[in-house]
């Protein structure tokens, strides 16, 4: 029996993706992947496309979504899995959240403007299928040649602690999780080792994101080491989490495939297992 290949964590079009839906579930079937989540940044508005293209695929699609959040003045990605989309807290929750993310884009193309860069917004708004992101600005930033790549346009602009970098206003941590569940879905710690903090706050973040209700942790992800996909599997043991696997696929390039290097360690219980009753209860 052929070994299912699970990826929980991609981004098309419908947010700051280059894919399209349908482009990103063909190229998650060219991977072999078995059951795909499509997770755009606080969106589900490509989920009717690639459900339509994972069922001509002969992909299991998993509704998906990752929230943005914040704690302790940092940014917080949660991802709901196995929800139902149309739930009206949730697309309450979303709609804000694209209030929010244009606001933000807004003011960032105005810091843009005073440093000598204008029109920035308009230029990735032109980029963009959605709603304007800052990886839509580094595309710009590139496109025009202020910067040789996107990680350039972060690092000299876009970041925190850069000239045109805004604070956002996100919803917090509790919030997402409990708006989720609300919705019949599962809440998700999004790429834990991203976050610039030292073990003593990750471990803070995920003991208060379990404490709040939180299911599980991504624990398998693109470029990590062994020892990186251990400390994360101890963590998920530790404090009781679920063990979730994740791409974060945003476009084609050499070290971040769909469903590349996507397992869990023996020890740690996989969040299919608690999904498996919500996909069959959600298939639409």
């Amino acid at each position: 029996m052929t070994k299912k290949v699970y990826d929980l964590h991609t981004h098309s079009t419908a947010s700051d993706g280059t894919l399209t839906p349908t482009e990103l579930v063909q190229r998650a079937a060219e991977q072999q992947v078995s059951v795909l989540a499509l997770t755009d940044h606080d969106s589900v508005s490509g989920l009717t496309e690639a459900r339509i293209a994972a069922k001509s695929a002969g992909i299991r699609l998993i509704n998906g979504v990752e929230v943005s959040t914040e704690w302790e003045n940092r940014g917080i990605h949660i991802v709901g899995l196995g929800f139902d989309k149309t739930h009206q807290n949730l697309t309450a929750l979303l709609q804000q959240q694209a209030q929010v993310r244009h606001q933000r884009a807004l003011e960032i193309g105005l810091k843009l403007e005073k440093v000598g860069i204008p029109n920035a917004f308009d230029g990735a708004k032109k980029l963009a299928d959605g709603e304007v992101t800052r990886a839509h600005f580094a595309r710009y930033l590139v496109q025009i040649g202020e910067v040789k790549n996107e990680a350039q346009a972060f690092k000299k602009y876009l970041a925190q602690g850069k000239p045109c970098f805004v604070k956002s206003g996100w919803a917090t941590i509790p919030l997402a999780i409990e708006t989720i569940h609300q919705a019949g879905g599962l809440a998700v710690l999004a790429h834990p080792l991203r976050y610039t903090m030292t073990n003593r706050w990750l471990r803070r973040l995920i003991d208060e994101f379990k404490q709040w209700g939180g299911d599980g942790i991504e624990v398998s992800g693109c470029g990590q080491t062994p020892d990186q996909r251990h400390l994360l599997a101890r963590w998920a043991n530790e404090f009781g989490l679920l063990g979730s696997v994740g791409s974060d696929f945003h476009f084609p390039c050499g070290w971040i495939e769909i469903g590349k290097s996507l397992f869990l360690p023996e020890n740690v219980t996989p969040i299919w297992t608690e999904l498996n009753e919500k996909l069959n209860e959600k298939s639409g």
